[in-house]
């Protein structure tokens, strides 16, 4: 058995798990990961009042909490540390501050107790996550949507990964945020965008569906936002059902983008892997929680004959046993890094560094 202990501090949630994996030797097509711990420490209290995720605020939290927060994991696994085969811990991308406290606290117990260190894309532990619940096999498809991404990714093996598509402006948490920010609603914006839309009408406002029927295959978000803005300004001040149609309507544009985004990617799919019998779209991220999105990508593989994957809503937002279970993932391909002590965290870290970046790159790195 691998028993790796995971930490996650990439954004605002303290996260520590333990995740296991029984020996496969007999059989290694046939997964069998057990999640013995996952305690997730939210900060939304923190950052509620500010509308947004203030780093400075979450890096001190991160440094008040993690100790007691892998203390938790342990002893709800019932395991020690002597009876932990690895650490791994989030490295990038991230805010630079929490990255910091997790990967350097990784560190610390990894050196103290003489365990391999293992420093993790967050990314990857997204893209890998469905391996965990579901077994998944290579390869498949990946569409990840969350605050700082929306990609679409086929994953055929670990860290072997090419990203097909890619936003050009907004991640579409982002644009969630921001829309949820002009009509005044509460932080965190996609959950409460997500609550108003299921009062309201989506046919009452006709937003843009971006970049739909573009043979160029990335997303865009930008404009979507800036209809909703003039939609908000053109009717205000704004009654409690203006806002849940404005939200509902653009929930509905954003689901019917995404449909068509992806529906390029899975002809693309059945094309390059033609003798893949149970091709699987993949659902990864914090937005992959919405109900709307989820229901209308699920309906979109049905009638394309795709398995519809998405990992259960604690595993789709952030956590540590995406973390753990990338841990056991490189463990096991003999792709733990060598040097990971001297890991560096990366605030910027594509999944796929072999793409050109789209948006852009700078002294950090690509952005995507």
């Amino acid at each position: 058995m691998i028993r790796v202990l995971g930490i996650e501090t990439s954004c605002d949630e303290t996260a520590a798990s333990v995740v296991a994996l029984d020996d496969a030797s007999a059989h290694p097509e046939i997964l069998s990961p057990r999640i013995l711990s996952n305690v997730i420490l939210s900060q939304v209290e923190e950052h509620a009042a500010f509308g947004g995720v203030v780093p400075e605020i979450a890096a001190r939290a991160h440094v008040e909490a993690l100790d007691g927060i892998v203390e938790a994991a342990l002893e709800d696994a019932g395991v020690t540390l002597a009876d932990v085969d690895a650490i791994a811990a989030t490295a990038g991308p991230g805010l630079v501050g929490g990255l910091i406290v997790g990967l350097m606290t990784a560190k610390a117990i990894a050196a103290a107790a003489g365990k391999p260190l293992i420093a993790v894309n967050h990314l990857e532990g997204h893209a890998l996550t469905a391996r965990l619940t579901d077994g998944l096999e290579f390869p498949y498809l990946l569409l990840l949507v969350s605050g700082g991404h929306t990609q679409i990714v086929r994953v055929a093996g670990v860290g072997d990964y090419r990203r097909w598509a890619t936003t050009i402006d907004d991640a579409l948490g982002e644009a969630f945020d921001k829309v949820a920010k002009m009509l005044a609603l509460p932080y965190p914006g996609g959950p409460n965008v997500e609550k108003a839309a299921a009062r309201g009408d989506p046919a009452r406002f006709a937003f843009p569906r971006p970049m739909k029927g573009s043979a160029q295959p990335d997303f865009s978000f930008s404009g979507l936002k800036t209809a909703v803005r003039q939609a908000a300004a053109a009717i205000a001040p704004l009654s409690e059902q203006d806002v849940a149609d404005i939200c509902a309507s653009f929930q509905a544009a954003v689901a019917d983008a995404l449909a068509d985004r992806v529906e390029r990617a899975l002809l693309r799919f059945r094309a390059e892997y033609p003798d893949k019998i149970a091709p699987a779209l993949v659902v990864a991220g914090g937005v992959a929680a919405n109900r709307a999105i989820h229901e209308t990508l699920e309906r979109l593989c049905a009638d394309s004959g795709f398995r519809f994957v998405a990992p259960p809503h604690r595993l789709c937002t952030d956590n540590a046993a995406m973390i753990a279970w990338a841990g056991i993932e490189r463990l096991n391909a003999d792709m733990a890094e060598t040097g990971a002590f001297d890991f560096v965290p990366r605030s910027r870290w594509p999944l796929d560094e072999v793409s050109a970046p789209v948006v852009g790159s700078g002294r950090r790195g690509a952005k995507a």
